[in-house]
C-alpha cells in the first residue's frame, strides 16, 4: 500500500493486489457519502472501497471523496 499526503498528514492510500484494488481514505468516516469498506486494522475513521475492475471505478465519487479528504487534518498532521 502506498501512502499520500496533503500538508503534514497523511490522506489517503492505496495498492494492487491479485484481483482487486484497493483505495481507503484516512477520516474517511467523515466523508458525505461514506465509502463502503472498513479496512481491518487501518484505525476507527478509515474507509474506502475495493475494485474488482474499472468498471467499478465511479470517478466523480473517488474525486470527490479525494477533494473532501484532503480537505480535513489527515494522520499525523496538525488542524487546518
Amino acid at each position: 500500500m502506498s501512502y499520500y499526503g496533503v500538508g503534514d498528514g497523511w490522506c489517503f492510500s492505496c495498492g494492487g493486489f491479485a484481483g482487486h484494488v484497493k483505495l481507503m481514505f484516512i477520516n474517511g468516516a467523515a466523508l458525505e457519502l461514506v465509502p463502503p469498506v472498513t479496512p481491518v486494522g487501518m484505525g476507527k475513521s478509515t474507509r474506502g472501497a475495493e475494485l474488482e475492475s474499472m468498471e467499478d471505478l465511479g470517478e466523480r465519487q473517488v474525486a470527490a471523496w479525494m477533494k473532501q479528504v484532503a480537505s480535513v487534518p489527515g494522520v499525523g498532521g496538525r488542524k487546518r
